[in-house]
């Protein structure tokens, strides 16, 4: 057809008014069946001139950069992009002319994180670069499914050899736990007995004070168990299948009661608590003897961050299927480098934490059918998004009734 075309253009001064009308006909057919190629590419693809200018963006490219519109070859393409790292590095590729294949950044589309990577390259027109195109790949699901692959190479790793290595722990811990319980009792008794000693021979001595200094060391000796025992309870709850026991119930109200929980520790530590609720959320199913401890450990975390005080914000949202957490906090963030191993077994910034937590959250979610996700930023806060399926008869039922069954 656009040979066709060509052909007749080379003819247009012989052509009379018809045919000049049905030439651009013919010309406004192909551009728009084009067009409409473009729009269905999942790729997003940006066309721009020599001068950085853009002149084609299809819907996928739109949607993905967040282009609400723009004057076809009127304004630079890194001017109507709105996020600044993107835009940065579009303005240092084509003005240095640099070729770039498979660079990734993660943008927020639509409030929802995306991973995109961008390919830069010239277009070559009769052995002349007349301007630049560059194509944009979600890699979101890839990247998701590596992670969550990641994750469950870590644990399956850990689980045969571990669980051993827990029980040989705990056995011993067991037994140095009695044994402190016993010196004490036993110097308790001794201590009676050197104190009636004291009393017959009229000495000034305290023998008691020997005591209550051994008494001090083996307290210590215990409170260190004892911090060993939940390092290993944690281990093993970790390592250990989880079986919900999903029932149908309110998680605004879970959420309410477990704010309620925590209120008072949090206001200790200045630290303010919102609710965000939406009204009339749907019903789901979890299971709160699981889903509590796993809000919990969000909300400690964030509190842990927070240590000069700040405010941690839950808030709930229904999409047409699903049901999402939120729990945000304005408190140190993630650096970049952490943000993608804080799921891994065993990976903690906290001084004495375990590294546990946030693996025993995600294999909750996972338990749950629902997806666990995390964005931040250093010195900007972190938020937190749970999502969790609604029951699924009710989403036939929906169908059912609207397809006027």
């Amino acid at each position: 057809m656009r040979l066709f075309i060509k052909r007749a253009l080379k003819k247009i001064g012989k052509l009379n008014t018809a045919q000049i009308h049905d030439l651009l006909v013919l010309a406004s057919t192909e551009i728009d069946r084009l067009e409409t190629v473009m729009d269905s590419i999942i790729m997003g693809v940006l066309v721009c001139d020599k001068a950085h200018k853009l002149i084609l963006a299809n819907k996928a490219a739109r949607r993905f950069l967040s282009i609400a519109s723009y004057e076809q070859g009127k304004e630079t393409l890194w001017s109507i992009i709105p996020d600044d790292i993107v835009a940065e590095f579009l303005a240092h590729t084509l003005i240095t002319a640099d070729k770039v294949e498979g660079k990734e950044f993660s943008l927020d589309v639509n409030g929802k994180e995306r991973f995109l990577t961008f390919s830069v390259t010239p277009v070559v027109q009769d052995q002349k670069v007349t301007g630049s195109l560059i194509l944009v790949g979600d890699i979101t699901e890839r990247k998701s499914k590596e992670a969550r692959a990641r994750r469950m190479e870590s644990l399956a790793s850990l689980t045969t050899l571990a669980a051993g290595i827990a029980h040989e722990i705990k056995n011993p811990l067991g037994s140095l736990s009695i044994h402190v319980q016993l010196i004490q009792k036993a110097m308790i008794a001794q201590e009676k007995l050197c104190t009636e000693i004291r009393r017959s021979a009229e000495t000034e001595c305290d023998p008691g004070k020997h005591f209550r200094q051994i008494d001090k060391h083996l307290q210590i000796v215990n409170e260190e168990i004892d911090r060993l025992n939940s390092i290993v309870v944690d281990f093993l709850f970790a390592l250990r299948p989880i079986n919900a026991d999903l029932k149908l119930g309110d998680i605004n109200a879970l959420i309410t009661e477990l704010a309620g929980f925590v209120s008072f520790e949090l206001k200790n530590d200045n630290i303010e608590c919102a609710l965000d609720l939406e009204e009339n959320l749907s019903a789901i199913n979890f299971d709160p003897g699981l889903m509590k401890p796993a809000l919990l450990n969000v909300i400690q975390n964030a509190a842990a961050a927070m240590s000069d005080g700040g405010k941690i914000t839950i808030t709930t949202e229904e999409a047409d299927d699903e049901i999402r957490i939120i729990v945000a906090d304005n408190g140190a963030g993630i650096s970049e480098e952490n943000l993608s191993k804080i799921f891994e077994p065993y990976f903690s910034t906290k001084k004495n934490g375990t590294g546990l937590g946030l693996t025993v959250l995600f294999k909750i979610v996972k338990e749950h059918r629902g997806e666990v996700s995390v964005k931040s930023r250093e010195g900007e806060g972190t938020v937190f998004t749970i999502t969790l399926p609604k029951p699924q008869v009710e989403r036939r039922l929906i169908a059912y009734e609207a397809g006027g069954g």
